[in-house]
């Protein structure tokens, strides 16, 4: 049963942020907080910190503290995070086909549904 998880699913990739932080560990496996926050405009520090922590507790990212001054931080994609990435690469290859004139209101295509 396909939709069984689906509400699990989308609960840990909901998220304004989650899926560009996602990817952006796809194209560059390691980066630092300060990476991050330059590859995504637009995000304040304290979005990228919590859509981050969320995915660490979810499992999707993985981050690594190293004891030096100034404190370095690295987050990369478990390996089940990483397990994603053939179902994204078929999201962006479907995205990649939408029509590029928008289809309308059901009622403009003469939907019988009036």
């Amino acid at each position: 049963m396909a939709a069984s998880g689906i509400d699990a699913a989308f609960r840990m990739l909901e998220g304004r942020w989650k899926m560009v932080i996602i990817f952006r560990l796809f194209e560059a496996p390691v980066l630092r907080f300060s990476e991050l926050e330059r590859a995504i405009p637009g995000v304040s520090q304290k979005m990228l910190i919590q859509q981050l922590r969320d995915l660490e507790r979810d499992g999707i990212v993985d981050r690594t503290i190293f004891a030096q001054v100034p404190p370095k931080v690295e987050y990369g994609l478990t390996e089940w995070g990483k397990a994603m990435c053939p179902a994204l690469d078929e999201l962006l290859e479907w995205a990649a086909l939408r029509p590029k004139q928008p289809l309308g209101r059901p009622s403009d295509r003469g939907s019988p549904h009036k």
